[in-house]
């Protein structure tokens, strides 16, 4: 599992699937801090995904490099604390470009509830499955 973690500790960019609509919707986003097996966004409250997440957390994720991929299962948890929130702003460049203070976002977190490990180099190819 550590191998997975590891991945997504270098792989930030993760392609992040909500429901709307009853229909999947897919878009960019970045793991901005990730403490134990937890993974920690930010986010407009102005922003239709932050609206999908209220209405269901659900999610899925999947961080990808060449033949090798992580893809991982959870529900977003809009509970993360004020020093937290601070951290990540002031460690992003971005946010601090595009928000005037930390408080004109909203965080959360991933708690990881499953977590797949693939790797298609070797013959047989690796899958490993995580439930945490």
């Amino acid at each position: 599992m550590q191998k997975a973690l590891d991945f997504l500790d270098t792989h930030r960019d993760v392609a992040f699937a909500t429901v709307g609509d009853n229909r999947p919707q897919i878009r960019v986003f970045q793991i901005m801090k990730r403490r134990d097996n937890d993974l920690f966004f930010a986010t407009s409250a102005k922003k239709e995904v932050y609206f999908q997440l209220q209405q269901n957390p659900a999610v899925e994720l999947l961080a990808m490099e060449g033949d090798l991929s992580v893809r991982v299962k959870g529900e977003a948890h809009f509970d993360v604390d004020d020093t937290t929130s601070q951290e990540i702003y002031n460690g992003n460049d971005i946010l601090k470009r595009l928000y005037s203070d930390y408080r004109a976002m909203v965080y959360f977190r991933i708690p990881i509830s499953s977590m797949d490990y693939y790797d298609l180099q070797p013959t047989p190819p690796v899958l490993e499955h995580y439930t945490l």
